[in-house]
């Protein structure tokens, strides 16, 4: 190795990626792929800042110039572009004809002023040795189906007014980061399809109202198929039309910062529909324009197309897409959906990845993993308080480190094992054989350099196929045993574990904790969009909003638990300084599990039956007061507890500081250091 090379190395040893002594044997692999991917960002850049190399928005599309309105395409293959409009019959003519430019690939059309109008719909007609088709822009901004033809069309959208934001200067929360990912298709309870609008006003006062303080908005990108839970995007730079108007996104936007919300927006760069009319697969004739041809571009499980980042063009298109979103709807930052296939040339699929060598092999996609790295530094580049969480179930070394220790720059990435643990557990294992040391190691698990955000369950364990936490805990009883009347075994079981399973999952998280929407209160539904197979029904598709505030329901108890959670959270600021948690004390057989958070004790018993008095557990000595419990009134439980009790620790025969308390079964509480 150069003395050149040695001096760049990161060092062994240091704070960060390379504190894990397992990875030693890969650092030359990880500098390699650290370089390559700051060569190939030099090479885009071309010494520009970032707002002035992604540009893909600015140069492609309808833009209006002056008087006149500026076309262009990118499509290397086209041997003719023609713009479909009414004013020519949707027929390709000489008048609508876009002509090459100088540059490789790039088509223009210059057209008067009264050619476009502000919501003119449009699209393309795309001609090819040997074919020719309907093609929507690649940088639409807004595209919209006719209800009668169901055809997709580009729309222009140049209001004479351009919206006014009301929070001009928005400063994201400095509270702990708590996430409520929504839909807003189906976040009204109506059997219909709800819009930015309604989300604004009906759903913004109720993330308040739980308290949570980051909203992450999946289905934001134009998909032709709405049961896709808006993964299979079709036009990347155009809200989804179903819900309503760019300006209508915007004020959600901005509600939502006027409360003092931030809002994520769920970014779907890993794939793209495999629609050619609607979306960009064949888009020029050739399956490999934005995508890897053949076998490589298309992924077998998903049904749709892999982007080829190794071209500067692609990378463009994907940058540009991140930097219009901040810029034009200033949403704060992004949850990059399927990192892991991206990362791997097999997508990760059917692997365990249980050793490092998984991670350091020829099958890791380098381009990908450059696009990720840039990804990361234009967003920050953008505004320093953005937010980039990575969703990866491979566990990548470092993808959410620092780039100055070796990693590739994002600021969170999911805790994903947390939310398979639940599952297994109660899929698998009675609750009484529960190993509580697994539970712990793996609750607290995650890489000293890399930020962490823990969820009990996401949109993907509500999707019909999948249970909820409560569907799990509940099974069939959840459509007849959730009234309070109910004092089953079954239902108290239920309720009990739902509110335990949620506490010691945010008692533990790392930098975050995210909810989906809904399953706060234990939504007791699954997630199924209109299709044949429901008959088009909605009837799944929505949020059942009313249980909560049913006081005769455990669900009301439920959502009261997860608010005061929520609250106690912000209240402590869970999430700063460390981020540690300390165990205190661990019993299998009793299913005691105690730790210490801050100036907090946290302290459950798991076990379905058994009560303890005077149950002593080591803490730092002091006076503790409870503050929170599961097994509160208001909470749907059987009170066993005194709201507010005061505890000392004593001091034993053997020189420990313990905590002497009575412990009621299938119980938690929390006590602060006074």
């Amino acid at each position: 190795m150069s003395d050149k090379n040695r001096a760049d190395r990161i060092p062994y040893g240091n704070a960060g990626l390379f504190d894990d002594p397992w990875l030693e044997p890969f650092v030359e692999i990880i500098q390699s792929r650290l370089s390559k991917a700051r060569k190939t960002s030099q090479q885009f850049t071309q010494g520009r800042s970032w707002q002035s190399a992604a540009d893909y928005h600015n140069r492609f599309g309808l833009h209006r110039s002056g008087k006149t309105w500026v076309f262009r395409e990118w499509a290397p293959n086209a041997t003719g572009i023609f713009i479909l409009c009414p004013a020519n019959q949707w027929k390709p003519s000489d008048d609508w004809a876009l002509t090459r430019t100088g540059e490789a690939g790039i088509f223009e059309g210059r057209f008067p002023e009264h050619c476009f109008a502000h919501k003119g719909l449009y699209r393309l007609w795309m001609v090819w040795d040997g074919g020719e088709s309907d093609r929507i822009p690649t940088a639409a901004t807004r595209v919209v189906q006719d209800p009668g033809t169901l055809i997709f069309n580009a729309q222009v959208w140049a209001p004479n007014k351009a919206y006014h934001w009301q929070t001009d200067h928005f400063i994201p929360p400095k509270a702990p980061l708590l996430v409520y990912e929504a839909h807003p298709g189906m976040a009204l309870e109506e059997g219909r399809i709800g819009t930015w609008v309604e989300f604004a006003e009906h759903l913004l006062p109720k993330i308040v109202h739980a308290g949570y303080n980051t909203l992450l908005l999946m289905a934001v990108q134009e998909h032709p198929y709405y049961g896709s839970f808006g993964y299979h995007v079709s036009s990347f730079f155009a809200p989804s039309s179903r819900f309503g108007t760019p300006d209508d996104l915007k004020y959600l936007i901005d509600m939502a910062h006027g409360m003092d919300i931030r809002v994520l927006v769920d970014i779907v760069h890993s794939h793209s529909v495999k629609n050619e009319v609607e979306g960009l697969s064949r888009f020029d004739g050739t399956d490999f324009q934005f995508f890897h041809g053949k076998d490589r571009g298309h992924h077998k499980l998903w049904d749709s197309r892999c982007f080829d980042y190794g071209k500067p063009q692609v990378l463009n298109f994907l940058l540009s897409n991140l930097r219009f979103f901040m810029e034009e709807f200033r949403v704060d930052g992004f949850r990059f959906d399927g990192v892991t296939s991206m990362l791997f040339h097999d997508h990760g699929l059917g692997r365990d990845f249980t050793r490092y060598a998984d991670y350091f092999g020829d099958d890791v996609d380098q381009d990908a993993l450059n696009y990720l790295f840039m990804a990361n530094d234009l967003v920050h580049s953008i505004s320093s308080r953005a937010i980039t969480i990575a969703e990866d179930v491979s566990g990548y070394p470092g993808l959410a480190a620092p780039k100055a220790v070796g990693g590739t720059g994002f600021d969170l990435r999911f805790a994903m094992g947390i939310a398979d643990m639940w599952i297994r557990l109660l899929k698998e294992v009675r609750d009484e054989d529960w190993h509580l040391g697994t539970i712990w190691f793996e609750l607290i698990r995650h890489r000293t350099e890399e930020k962490t955000i823990s969820y009990v369950e996401c949109h993907d364990q509500a999707l019909v196929g999948d249970q909820t936490l409560m569907m799990r805990l509940m099974g069939e009883r959840i459509y007849t045993g959730m009234q309070i009347s109910d004092t089953s075994a079954e239902t108290l079981r239920a309720v009990a574990l739902h509110k335990m399973i949620r506490l010691v999952t945010l008692g533990t998280a790392h930098k975050g904790y995210l909810t989906f929407m809904g399953n706060e209160f234990g939504h007791p539904e699954w997630v199924d969009f209109p299709s044949p197979g429901n008959g088009y029904s909605y009837t799944y598709a929505r949020r059942q909003w009313s249980l909560k505030y049913d006081p005769t329901l455990y669900y009301c108890g439920l959502f009261e638990f997860d608010r005061q959670m929520i609250a106690l959270a912000v209240q402590q600021d869970l999430f700063s300084g460390d981020a540690s948690s300390r165990l205190l004390y661990i019993h299998e057989d009793d299913k005691i599990l105690a730790f210490q958070r801050q100036n907090l004790i946290f302290i459950f018993n798991f076990h379905p039956a058994k009560s303890f008095n005077d149950y002593r557990i080591d803490a730092p000595a002091g006076k503790y007061e409870m503050i929170l419990d599961t097994d509160e009134k208001r909470f749907c439980g059987m009170q066993r507890l005194t709201p507010g009790q005061i505890h000392f620790t004593v001091f034993t025969k053997d020189d420990r500081n313990c905590l002497s308390l009575y412990l009621p079964s299938r119980c938690a509480m929390v006590l602060i250091y006074r």
